[in-house]
């Protein structure tokens, strides 16, 4: 198991985008279980007026899979760590592919994302996921590309 403080020395994320709390399993080179509570202070639900429908507090695909795609980030990272092999540059989420949405999560939901690392091709993953929420299947990706890339590749802001 991984608790927040491991996570952080592992991806470079921070608040508010950091979107994992917990990891729960991983098995190196093959899977993780992670979590990520999402509550009601969270920025994406600030300005909702009181009386905003239930349905305006689903959590937001985009945040979802961010979040997915972290879980396969420190899955890639700590392998690649454990493996002593060097990883440098800036992780970035590449893209999601074959996302189909089955359910929605609410402020006191606790995603638990299970991803599996496919293939690692130089500086680039790929992977695949699936989110839960309790024991209801919520969200599936059927492909996640994350890459890394030297920060003089990157242009800067």
């Amino acid at each position: 198991m991984l608790e927040h403080a491991d996570i952080k020395r592992i991806l470079p994320h921070r608040h508010p985008i950091l979107q994992v709390d917990r990891v729960l399993e991983l098995d190196p080179g093959n899977r993780i279980v992670a979590t990520k509570a999402v509550t009601g202070a969270e920025p994406c639900y600030v300005g909702l007026p009181a009386e905003a429908p239930a349905s305006a507090y689903a959590y937001p695909v985009s945040l979802l899979v961010e979040s997915l795609g972290q879980a396969g980030g420190i899955l890639w990272l700590h392998t690649a760590a454990q493996r002593a092999e060097p990883v440098t540059g800036t992780l970035i989420f590449g893209s999601a592919r074959d996302l189909t949405l089955t359910g929605h999560a609410y402020p006191g939901d606790v995603l638990r994302h299970v991803v599996h690392l496919e293939l690692v091709k130089g500086d680039n993953a790929f992977m695949r996921g699936e989110t839960w929420v309790g024991d209801t299947r919520i969200a599936t990706v059927g492909e996640i590309l994350a890459v890394l890339r030297q920060d003089t590749t990157l242009v800067p802001a």
